[in-house]
């Protein structure tokens, strides 16, 4: 059966971070992934000020690919709006381009890539994977970076959870002067009921759109064309950018589980990126918590060998508790009328609120002691 140092399954933001932190090390990480070549994501295409810091230490100056600054947050929710001043500058940044230039630099630090392969199960207790045509695969040590999908033998625990889970919905608009003025240098939230939409410039000018809504309520709606009529008579904003536009087809991936983190499991197994803690979008922080989940469990691979998978799992589980909090606060708040128009007029009376909220829910840093300058020291092992 075939052997690597370490396995990590997905080659989102959190699985090629941590392959460039291994094969920067002297590593030679397997990457498999079940996409053969450049695609769109469900989620991302905002890159906040800590996103933009990780991607600087692992090689990427996103500004100069093209990304579009964006300096601005704008709230709306029917007929009222708050737009807020960003702490520090962000950007939008296709993931179609984000994770290929990923991809790029971890294949270029030595990375093995193994792309258009689906992973069918997992066995943590053999850290093992078994691939689409029977192959299967071991290593010391396996990162788990699916993002929001489920891999049969590694399922998250959802027990307990009394909300169920949401869809994401994604599609591109085409660029236009209008949305071109309107969206500059700007990250748009349009709140509705049970759910908002997120839109913000891409580098070639094209917009992204994305959506979370209550699985209930895209049911009771009937589909997704039925779903985005309504949603559209509730914020009049939102049907203004869409300029008469109906996209014909949307990205969706069920059963979004905000707000869960993933518990200490067992040893040689690290749940990086939504497989180790799952922030709600409107947080716009989901690439820097894959980025920083990435790289300090490769981290802490590099320090302590697959026997430091538990006590990382749960370092990040506390670590991100507060970021998460603070999101599922906001979004829930948003989900419902009277509480959304209590949001919007605090947000109008304290503009730092915004400023202060958006600065909560940034990826933990690392302690002391676990950022390293240089990770080209030798790999520890079980």
């Amino acid at each position: 059966m075939p052997h690597a140092p370490a396995l990590i399954v997905g080659a989102g933001p959190a699985g090629t971070a941590a392959a460039i932190m291994l094969a920067r090390a002297g590593m030679a990480p397997r990457l498999i992934d079940r996409q053969a070549g450049p695609h769109d994501g469900v989620c991302g295409g905002f890159l906040g000020w800590d996103a933009l810091a990780a991607l600087q230490e692992l090689g990427i100056d996103a500004l100069s690919l093209g990304a579009q600054p964006i300096g601005r947050l704008r709230l709306l929710t029917g007929k009222h709006r708050v737009e807020l001043a960003l702490p520090h500058q962000a950007a939008g940044l296709s993931r179609r381009l984000l994770d290929e230039l990923l991809i790029d630099r971890a294949r270029d630090a030595g990375t093995v890539l193994m792309r258009g392969r689906a992973v069918r199960t997992a066995d943590p207790s053999r850290r093992s994977v078994r691939l689409d045509d029977g192959e299967e695969w071991t290593g010391e040590s396996l990162f788990l970076a699916t993002g929001k999908h489920e891999l049969r033998g590694l399922t998250r625990d959802l027990a307990g959870r009394r909300e169920p889970p949401s869809v994401g919905l994604r599609t591109l608009l085409a660029a236009s002067p209008a949305r071109t003025r309107d969206l500059a240098g700007v990250i748009e939230l349009h709140l509705f009921d049970q759910g908002y939409a997120g839109l913000l410039l891409q580098e070639d000018g094209t917009v992204n759109l994305c959506l979370s809504v209550a699985r209930d309520r895209l049911s009771a709606a009937g589909g997704v064309p039925a779903l985005m009529a309504r949603i559209m008579t509730e914020a009049p904003c939102l049907a203004d950018r869409m300029e008469g536009e109906q996209p014909r087809h949307f990205e969706a991936i069920a059963g979004v589980p905000y707000g869960w983190r993933a518990a200490a499991g067992p040893a040689g197994l690290f749940r990086i990126g939504d497989q180790g803690a799952v922030i709600a979008s409107l947080a716009g922080d989901g690439i820097a918590m894959a980025l920083a989940s990435g790289t300090s469990a490769a981290q802490a691979f590099l320090t302590g060998g697959a026997q430091a998978s538990t006590a990382w799992q749960s370092r990040w589980q506390s670590r991100s508790r507060l970021p998460i909090r603070v999101a599922e606060a906001f979004r829930h708040g948003a989900a419902k009328a009277r509480t959304r128009e209590s949001l919007m007029r605090l947000l109008q009376w304290i503009p730092g609120l915004g400023a202060q909220v958006a600065l909560l829910t940034r990826a933990p840093a690392p302690r002391r002691g676990e950022r390293r300058s240089d990770a080209r020291s030798a790999p520890g092992r079980a």
